[in-house]
């Protein structure tokens, strides 16, 4: 509809159609919002049923704890520490859309009750309150730490069974807060995915469907705790034997010392013990939690097997469990095991932690030696690598008889590589408009690096085509920045170079050059 001279006619007819349009389009917004209203008023009269069936169901519980208090006692008090969790949770958020409402100057018909649906279509209002540039404001920091405080609440009081692990899996997968991927196959933060640059009416509707998540939630664990629940069941047909051996590997020689135990101690007494063909005294083996203490010779050096059977009493009938389990005999050792727990070489500048062992020896009679090398828990150790190319670590050991051996290993040393420039998280050549460019932060990271160091950049420089280069202190760009870039055309190439970055909490080593980055602008 544009390029050449137009009559008035034409113009009249031109401008008729835009109208048109923007009226297509506003009538479908009006229909979408209405939509996410209705959806909103299902939740909201669903929240209120759920929550008189709670109401009722909690009741029920307080009732049974009060006739049978050995067996409703602690699930009544559970309930009610999982009531007070889901309460202030969903009052929160209530308190959010209450926020929404008033910031967007929404009002409740007073003789329908119903919202403004076809009126909430501002974008603005939470993304202004929640978001800023690359990151959550204090209000967005606060929504995300409620929810990982109900979330913390609720699975606390699930974790205090075994028996609710089901429970507490599905709960974990509703309230799953880790980063979602959009449709460019980028994995963004979940509050942004799910809030930000929707209509009011749309975030207002998310947040009643978290109400009736939590009111749903809230359901499922009082009739959890009532028993109403089909969880997995507590049958000793779902219990295993598991061997215990005090040690991994025994030399050739030595008894084998160890416990079997059905499950999580389940504490049930056996009938009948069976060990490697062979019954065994219960009177004497079976202590009070449970388990069964073993006591035989292990053998030749090489894998041997354990089998037995234990055998139990359930609903009057013999349940039999097979024992089955494997233990290794190794030869007196001669040599150590010394490994970097997170590569073949170690790095200066970062802390290289290090597991050094004897096969067999215990940690107490292990003595590890080298420039730089501190022992920090039990065959745990930091290496804080120093000058030279290699290092050598020296290790002694002194056997149960008190024979010493020992044993070395060398290291190679290596730098930190060069860090790797980037703004707003990209690296390379990038392509950003330019009101990006003005906002983003511009930093520096260790690509397919070992560790996850904390880098620090401290300062940097900015080249805009036909502008002279600009000095800044800090991640973000200056008012001299700023104006060069405003000045940019599309498909200049902005270069931000020279970028100074420091390791966080290290002072004394200093990282090589960082690369550049390239910022092609699109705008």
């Amino acid at each position: 509809m544009a390029g050449g001279k137009l009559s008035a006619r034409q113009k009249m007819i031109n401008l008729m159609y835009l109208v048109f349009i923007a009226m297509m389009a506003m009538n479908m917004s009006k229909e979408v919002l209405s939509a996410f209203g209705l959806m909103e008023a299902k939740f909201a009269d669903a929240n209120v049923s759920t929550a008189d069936r709670n109401e009722l169901l909690l009741a029920d519980l307080k009732e049974k704890s009060s006739e049978k208090p050995k067996e409703f006692s602690v699930p009544a008090a559970r309930a009610q520490q999982t009531e007070i969790a889901s309460d202030k949770f969903y009052k929160y958020l209530e308190s959010l859309k209450q926020d929404l409402l008033r910031e967007g100057n929404y009002k409740i018909d007073s003789e329908t009750g119903k919202l403004p649906f076809e009126s909430m279509d501002k974008t603005d209002i939470l993304d202004e309150a929640w978001f800023t540039g690359d990151r959550l404001t204090k209000k967005g920091d606060e929504v995300m730490a409620n929810i990982a405080e109900y979330k913390s609440s609720i699975l606390e009081v699930l974790s205090k069974d075994e028996s609710y692990r089901g429970t507490a899996d599905d709960f974990k997968k509703t309230f799953n807060t880790d980063k979602v991927e959009n449709k460019d196959k980028k994995k963004i933060d979940w509050l942004n995915y799910h809030f930000q640059g929707f209509p009011a009416i749309a975030s207002y509707t998310k947040l009643t469907a978290m109400q009736n998540d939590v009111r749903v939630a809230q359901a499922n664990m009082l009739n959890l705790f009532l028993g109403k629940v089909v969880t997995e069941a507590t049958t000793l047909n779902n219990y295993k034997a598991i061997v215990l051996p005090e040690k991994s590997a025994f030399f050739a020689g030595e008894k084998f010392q160890g416990r079997v135990v059905i499950g999580k101690y389940a504490n049930v007494p056996p009938v009948k013990l069976v060990v490697q063909g062979k019954e065994v005294d219960l009177a004497t083996a079976i202590d009070s939690s449970g388990a069964a203490t073993l006591d035989f010779n292990v053998g030749n050096v090489g894998e041997h097997e354990i089998k037995g059977e234990f055998t139990f009493i359930e609903n009057g009938k013999e349940l039999p469990i097979p024992i089955e389990a494997n233990y290794v005999v190794v030869p007196r050792p001669n040599s150590a095991t010394i490994s970097a727990d997170k590569m073949n070489v170690v790095y200066r500048g970062v802390d290289n932690p290090m597991t050094i062992s004897f096969a067999g020896v215990s940690d107490n009679k292990v003595v590890a030696n080298a420039p730089g090398l501190n022992k920090v828990g039990n065959g745990k150790y930091v290496m804080k690598a120093g000058t030279g190319r290699d290092v050598t670590i020296n290790v002694t050991a002194t056997l149960d008889d008190g024979t010493r051996v020992t044993d070395s290993k060398q290291f190679r040393i290596k730098d930190i590589p060069a860090p790797t420039g980037t703004i707003s998280g990209q690296s390379g050549v990038v392509k950003l408009p330019k009101r990006n460019v003005e906002v983003g932060t511009v930093g520096a990271k260790l690509d397919d690096f070992v560790f996850d160091l904390p880098i620090q950049t401290t300062s940097f420089k900015i080249k805009v085509p036909g502008q002279p280069t600009v000095n800044v202190a800090g991640t973000k760009m200056n008012s001299q920045a700023k104006a060069a870039i405003k000045r940019a055309r599309k498909g200049d190439n902005i270069t931000i170079f020279d970028i100074k970055a420091k390791i966080q909490g290290n002072n004394t080593y200093r990282l090589k050059n960082v690369s550049p980055v390239v910022v092609e602008v699109t705008n």
